[in-house]
């Protein structure tokens, strides 16, 4: 099989290759150089050496009429439509020989590099991170999108990182001083759509789309074919391998219809991936298929725990959250015992949904109360910081922080950041016109926006206002939150990480309508015991008298029989101390 896209072959020259099955004839255009034609070669591939130097810059252009970027370019520095730019990565001289951490020690910050103004400000702020006891960072997706800003999800050439965020060499930087941090860095990668604007496949490679299936982006990525798998096979590669990134985040793997692709990427990955080193796949699935999870796949993201959560703080049921109408205290203790929640049971389509969990060890699941999809996507992007109780938040937050499960927490929650984050793109004319009113329309359906003036206050996503409004800043936020999730995560670090290998749960049950509580066997032995108070009043449990407490969120002395209201308490009982 061909490798996608051009590879230096030494000093003056490249190999290029561009699968471009509808296309006649392939050139290689490499500024100020005669045109080179491309061989065609068997399954619609076109392929030779040209020359060209890193740095340079080349198109290709499809029966001497198209000029189009490489769909596998690894640099746009004149964005979509400009031109791609050979680059070298290994030629970046690494400082750091690291190797990765284990999965169970990661403590995961969601980032949008954009906002931070790029991959040098990023590495502006991991001194902090590590020391407050972030142990891993997932920068929002790189790959090129139209324009200069962009949630990520919008990208057309999934190789090339971002131009506005600095160049190649500037990103391998960012892993480097990452790794120097003693931080992991997973990439969001985006396998099951194109963006609306930039991608110039269909043109000249139209079977890399279905023309009997659409998603919500348009015609589905036909996973079937060999060059398609291989195409994003090839990406995920290049992120681990080349960038030396430590993990994936594979996004909405629901819209791709043929999982077996997911187990081959899985497959690659640990084939390549060299020895002693440690790489994590994580996924987002709606689906919730358990099997994925048993066949080279480290964790899923835990929307339903989110979903369960958020009902429970705020009392919203709009949406996706009628699923989790009734009883969401029910719902997150089944999340807490067993992973998911939903395990074959049919949702508010009355779909069957999701595959028995239970069997999964915690680390298995990466749990959240908040991400830029849960936030970004309310129609004015508020955080919980200005949705619930700051009481009630600080509970919520001592089960992220301290249950076996994975936590992940996105840019900003760290300080109880109460700025907005809102949905952005830097689109124009039609496009801009379309997505804005688009995004408008979403909301109809929701009470709060039913009137058509009140549609007209959600924020235009072109708008450069948009995004500024969307930077996290450490003045508008809550008292006391920094200092609190210092504390959590120390504890997290001392008390519960060295335990989490070979941890199961024991149960969990719901003591009241917003009140649960929740067990696990740690590895060592030890029980890890969680009690939760979602609601407004106190709530009577039977806490166990031999008890090492770890935690407690209440403000208030309370007896032991009394989980106070708004209220975590997190208590240790050592193997001899067991009860019978």
């Amino acid at each position: 099989m061909h490798r996608h896209g051009a590879q230096p072959l030494d000093a003056t020259s490249a190999r290029f290759a561009l699968w471009a099955p509808d296309a006649r004839s392939v050139s290689v255009e490499v500024e100020q150089q005669p045109a080179v034609r491309l061989q065609p070669q068997e399954g619609g591939w076109h392929s030779g050496v040209a020359p060209c130097q890193t740095g340079e810059r080349y198109h290709f252009c499809i029966d001497d009429a198209l000029r189009v970027a490489d769909p596998a370019s690894r640099y746009q520095p004149e964005g979509v439509q400009g031109p791609s730019e050979l680059v070298d990565t290994s030629a970046y001289p690494w400082r750091h020989a690291w190797q990765g951490r284990p999965w169970h020690e990661a403590v995961i910050q969601e980032l949008h590099v954009g906002l931070l103004d790029g991959y040098s400000g990023v590495c502006k702020v991991l001194p902090r991170l590590a020391g407050l006891g972030i142990s891993a960072i997932e920068l929002m997706p790189l790959g090129q999108f139209s324009g200069e800003r962009n949630w990520g999800y919008d990208g057309v050439l999934p190789f090339a990182p971002q131009h506005s965020y600095g160049t190649p060499q500037a990103l391998c930087e960012l892993v480097d001083e990452a790794h120097g941090q003693g931080l992991m860095v997973l990439v969001d990668v985006v396998y099951n759509h194109f963006g609306p604007d930039g991608n110039s496949l269909p043109r000249y490679a139209s079977p890399f789309f279905r023309n009997d299936r659409q998603t919500p982006w348009g015609a589905a990525i036909d996973f079937r074919r060999a060059e398609v798998r291989e195409y994003f096979i090839q990406n995920a590669l290049m992120w681990l391998c080349d960038y030396r990134c430590d993990g994936l985040r594979l996004d909405a793997v629901h819209a791709i219809d043929q999982p077996d692709f997911l187990v081959e990427l899985a497959r690659r990955v640990r084939a390549a991936v060299e020895p002693g080193r440690q790489v994590w796949l994580v996924l987002e699935n709606e689906h919730n298929q358990a099997t994925l999870l048993e066949q080279g796949f480290d964790a899923q993201w835990n929307d339903d725990g989110h979903n369960a959560l958020h009902v429970l703080l705020t009392g919203e049921t709009e949406g996706y959250y009628t699923d989790y109408r009734e009883r969401p205290i029910d719902k997150l203790a089944r999340c807490l015992a067993q992973g998911f929640v939903f395990q074959g049971q049919a949702d508010r389509h009355g779909t069957p949904r999701g595959q028995p969990s239970g069997h999964l060890p915690p680390s298995a699941f990466v749990l959240f109360l908040q991400n830029h999809d849960q936030i970004g996507n309310r129609a004015l992007g508020e955080r919980l910081s200005r949705l619930c109780p700051p009481a009630a938040l600080k509970a919520a937050t001592g089960l992220l922080l301290l249950a076996p499960m994975i936590p992940l927490l996105f840019m900003g929650d760290d300080d109880g950041c109460r700025k907005p984050f809102l949905f952005f793109t830097d689109f124009h004319d039609n496009l801009a016109d379309a997505v804005r009113e688009g995004r408008r329309g979403e909301f109809a359906h929701f009470d709060a926006f039913a009137a058509p003036d009140k549609r007209e206050q959600i924020p235009d996503p072109n708008a450069a206002a948009t995004f500024e409004t969307s930077r996290p800043q450490h003045k508008d936020v809550l008292a006391g939150w920094h200092g609190l999730y210092q504390h959590l995560l120390d504890l997290r670090q001392r008390q519960v990480i060295p335990q989490l290998p070979g941890t199961r749960a024991l149960g969990a049950e719901a003591i009241g309508d917003k009140a649960l509580t929740a067990r696990w066997r740690l590895g060592d032995g030890s029980e890890l015991r969680i009690d939760l108070n979602l609601g407004e009043h106190p709530q009577s449990v039977a806490l166990p008298a031999l008890t090492r407490r770890l935690y407690d969120s209440s403000d208030s002395a309370h007896p032991d029989s009394v989980l106070a209201a708004h209220s975590c308490v997190v208590s240790r009982l050592p193997p001899e101390q067991e009860p019978s």
